[in-house]
């Protein structure tokens, strides 16, 4: 067990610090892009959705070596064969969504367990920063042909 924690603590340092690079680079970059909004606010999302699978591919990956490699538990269920099956079951662990068609066993339910919290907390942060991004920009449509209280 003390191998599952391990390798998970280093998944959500490296989750946590992949998020945040991600984010202060599109922070940096905003204020340089040219004076639309809707640009502006498309790269905050899209930078922060490439976050999220980066982030579910981290997890995924170390299902697969935690499975393949260490024998640390399995991925059972509705399995196809593939590393799509890892994605898939990181996505939906990630997101909360939990399926139930695949499902971890063995020192896996730990991890799985810690990704969900990791997913909603980095969730929180990208839903956050974006709030943040908006609300600096959303008052750039003035000019753009929208009333005045229509922000």
């Amino acid at each position: 067990m003390f191998v599952a924690i391990f390798l998970t603590l280093i998944l959500v340092v490296l989750s946590i610090f992949v998020h945040y690079e991600m984010l202060r680079m599109v922070s940096n970059a905003l204020p340089k892009m040219p004076e639309s909004p809707r640009r502006r606010l498309l790269s905050v999302i899209g930078v922060a959705f490439v976050a999220h699978i980066l982030e579910i591919g981290l997890f995924a990956i170390a299902f697969f070596l935690m499975q393949h490699r260490w024998g640390l538990g399995e991925i059972n269920g509705a399995i196809e064969g593939s590393w799509v099956d890892f994605f898939y079951f990181s996505a939906a662990s990630y997101t909360t969504l939990g399926m139930g068609d695949i499902f971890p066993t063995g020192h896996l339910r730990f991890v799985a367990a810690i990704e969900s919290l990791t997913g909603l907390v980095l969730i929180g942060w990208s839903a956050s920063f974006t709030y943040l991004a908006m609300n600096e920009f959303w008052g750039m449509h003035r000019g753009s042909g929208t009333k005045k209280g229509d922000e």
